[in-house]
Parts: structure tokens; C-alpha cells; sequence
């Protein structure tokens, strides 16, 4: 046991909780023992596992924001949403969000839940951690949670854990948009968590022990796993592709860009509700393509869909993949080099009011459908000062051509508190 580990085991749970919120962000996984030269095999191995983890980035659980918003795009995504069991208390909403931030906190390091993790404990009682991503580096792990407007009113109206007076007056059920088929099982929930890292085994362990931790407090609702991230956060990142082959997410807001992150983004200090500042809404659209359909579809027809290049991701107005669309140009026949209907136009900002949010989607594929074909497409996630920035946009993609190509099978919107403070945790600011 490193010399951190054994220092907190002597402390309470509660202390241990409060103090594990001071983990620098540089701190990685406990080191591995060299047990042989480093010429032989094992010191080779040691070596490369070394080598992984200095090459893989941590990031911290506290601060201003949560990570996972402006974070690098990761590789893989493990998205899950819960509902809180019947009966029970505010004590209970709380505790559990304590004890999901000091997990989270510690899974973001590259360590186990809690101290005596995946086999510190006793050998006839069941391990704290699982241990599956035992031996793996923190992958640049972030782990982002959210409140559902049922979290603050329940459906039939109650206020379960007396937080209906704090409901953001935006947070509600989005409406119906043209084209929706959403599975209510698969829609919503009171708690969300993304969980976002460049191993997938990392990601999918975080939402797996979260959940046990949840277990007599909140029950898994639904969950989806996402790959091959369809929008970029960062300048060095290039620009990603979909699964219809097409650069998305072009003009993403990005993580430098701080004058349009607090525009279009952060909520304000002067919106409502105040505890909420510092943080943002997350809508989550599960938007299943028709990818044998739209195989079919001739290149052209593809690129005047999206109004840009397949190739290099240039507006059909000519350019490259970052200049701006020309919506006035035409070709010589006089026809809108972009066409009035596609993507590009429909979602751009000039037509609507100037509306920007940060995308922060995944592909997915889920095997094949009954009829055998792929049952895939895109794991929409948006960030967004207000949730009427996305509802003003999905309202414009209601005449896109893209439309004939895409189902939006499930949906939910939660409410992202801000950043946890060191020796607090995530949603603290509800209690107080």
C-alpha cells in the first residue's frame, strides 16, 4: 500500500471522502514494482506499462467546470442515466452524490474507488472495485454527472428530496420535434453520468462502479456506449468523421474560445438559478441512421444533404473545411451552391439568431437490427447555455434533407452543476 493509501485507511470514511478532493491532477495510478532487470521480459513490460501511463493524460475531478465539457474529445464514451428508488430520502440523494464524486475522484487518478479497491480488502467479503481496469493508466478518464427536472419534481408532480423550490425554469421534457420515435425506457432519467476515456475498459469501469455504489439509492435506467468521437473540443485536434463518412462538427466551439463558451455555454452569474452558475444543460439525442439507405445515395447527392465536400469537409461554396459558407452563391444556372434544405445551412448560426452550442457526440453501433441491418448512428450530446438554444436548432432542422436518412430514437436534458470544490463534491450547492 502506497504511503497516500495508508495514510487515509488510518483516517474516518467521511474524512477520507473530504481529503481525496486534493488529489493533485498529475497523479497517475500507483506504481508498478520493478521485480527483475530491465533487460529481462518482466522489466521490458514494466517499462511499457510505464511508458502508457506517462503517455496517457489526467485530468482533474475538481475545479471551476466539470470536466468532460471542454475537455479533448476522448475515444470512447460510456453514457448512463438513473432514476432514483422509491422511498428514498434526501440524505440518500446526497450521500450518494458524495460518494460518486469520491469515486470519481480517485478513477480520474488511475486508482481503484476507494482505498482497499479491487483486492486490498478482505478476502470474505466482495471487493470495493471491480479490477478490470487494474494495471491501466487513467486514460485521460472524466467523469461528468447531472440532474434531470425529475430529480427537482417528480412526474406526478412531488418534490421528493425538497428541491422543487431550485428547478431551473428551463429544465423541463423537450418538446416533440418532427421526427422523433423516441423509447421512453431509453429517454430521460433523475441522475446522468458521461463517462469519457481514450481506453474503453476505463470508461466502462467507471459507469459499472458507479452503479454498484448506487445500488438501494438509484437503479441504472439506460446506458450507451459511443466510439470515434463526431466533433473535436480542441484546436489540435483534426476533424472528425460520422458514420455517413462526412467531417462533423466543423465549427465546434472550442476550448480556448473562452468569450463563446461564456456566451453560448457556461451559465451565467446573473441567470437563474444561482446554483447553477458555473455549470450547463446537457441534451442527449440518440439519433439512429439509416446507413444501407444512405450507402445507396450517390456521392453528389450525399455532399448537397450535408452542403459540404466529402473529401476535405469545404462548404460546396467553395473553400476549404473552415471557410465559411457562402449561402448567397450560385452556380451557373442560377441554384444555390448550397442548397436552401441542407445540414449545413439549416444548423448554421447567421439563420438562427446567432445560436451556437458545443457538440460532443459519439458513433455507436449496437450490432444489427431484426431485419439485418446495422442499427447505428450517432450519440448526440450537446452542452449549451440554455436549453432553448437547442430547441431553436432542432426546430430549424425540421425541413433537413438529412431528415429522409436519420431517427431520433431517444432523448433526455439534464442540468450540469458546476465543478466540484476541493473537499466538496459534485452538487453540493443543492443542500446548502
Amino acid at each position: 500500500m502506497s504511503t497516500e493509501e495508508s495514510t487515509e485507511a488510518a483516517a474516518s470514511p467521511s474524512l477520507s471522502r473530504r481529503s481525496l478532493f486534493g488529489l493533485a491532477a498529475g497523479v497517475g495510478a500507483a506504481g508498478l514494482a520493478l521485480g527483475a532487470g530491465a533487460g529481462s521480459a518482466a522489466g521490458v513490460a514494466v517499462a511499457r506499462a510505464r511508458a502508457a501511463e506517462a503517455a496517457s493524460p489526467v485530468y482533474p475531478f475538481a475545479g471551476e467546470h466539470q470536466a468532460g465539457i471542454t475537455t479533448p474529445m476522448q475515444d470512447h464514451l460510456h453514457f448512463a442515466a438513473f432514476d432514483m428508488m422509491a422511498g428514498t430520502t434526501r440524505d440518500d440523494l446526497q450521500s450518494l452524490l458524495q460518494d460518486w464524486s469520491y469515486a470519481a475522484a480517485r478513477m480520474t487518478q488511475g486508482l481503484d474507488v476507494s482505498v482497499t479497491g479491487a483486492v486490498g480488502g478482505s478476502p470474505e467479503a466482495p471487493p470495493d472495485d471491480t479490477g478490470e481496469a487494474l494495471g491501466l493508466p487513467a486514460s485521460g478518464l472524466t467523469v461528468t454527472f447531472g440532474f434531470g427536472p425529475t430529480l427537482f419534481t417528480a412526474e406526478d408532480g412531488a418534490d421528493r428530496y425538497g428541491l422543487a423550490s431550485l428547478l431551473p425554469s428551463g429544465l423541463a421534457k423537450l418538446p416533440a420535434f418532427l421526427g422523433d420515435d423516441l423509447v421512453p425506457e431509453a429517454s430521460n432519467g433523475d441522475l446522468c453520468i458521461q463517462a469519457c476515456a481514450d481506453d474503453p475498459q476505463v470508461a466502462i469501469h467507471a459507469i459499472r462502479n458507479l452503479s454498484r455504489i448506487a445500488f438501494g439509492r438509484a437503479r441504472l435506467r439506460w446506458s450507451q456506449l459511443g466510439f470515434g468521437q463526431t466533433s473535436k473540443t480542441s484546436a489540435a485536434q483534426t476533424t472528425p468523421r460520422n458514420l455517413f463518412g462526412f467531417k462533423d462538427g466543423t465549427a465546434n466551439i472550442l476550448s480556448d474560445d473562452t468569450a463563446a463558451l461564456d456566451d453560448h455555454v457556461w451559465v451565467g452569474a446573473g441567470d437563474e438559478p444561482a446554483w447553477l452558475a458555473g455549470g450547463s444543460y446537457l441534451v442527449a439525442r440518440k439519433v439512429a441512421m439509416l446507413i444501407e439507405t444512405w450507402d445507396r445515395v450517390r456521392l453528389s447527392e450525399q455532399q448537397r444533404i450535408i452542403g459540404r465536400d466529402k473529401s476535405e469537409g469545404a462548404p460546396l461554396s467553395g473553400g476549404q473545411e473552415t471557410t465559411a459558407p457562402d449561402f448567397r452563391k450560385e452556380d451557373a444556372a442560377g441554384a444555390p451552391t448550397i442548397d436552401r434544405a441542407s445540414h449545413v445551412r439549416l444548423a448554421h448560426p447567421d439563420l438562427n439568431g446567432g445560436v451556437r452550442i458545443l457538440r460532443r457526440g459519439y458513433n455507436y453501433v449496437d450490432g444489427n437490427t431484426g431485419l439485418g441491418r446495422l442499427d447505428a448512428g450517432l450519440f448526440f450530446l450537446s452542452y449549451q447555455r440554455s436549453p432553448d438554444q437547442f430547441v431553436t436548432l432542432q426546430r430549424a432542422l425540421s425541413t433537413d434533407l438529412m431528415n429522409e436518412y436519420v431517427r431520433h430514437i431517444a432523448s433526455g436534458i439534464w442540468a450540469i452543476p458546476r465543478g466540484a470544490k476541493a473537499g466538496s463534491y459534485v452538487g453540493a450547492e443543492l443542500f446548502t
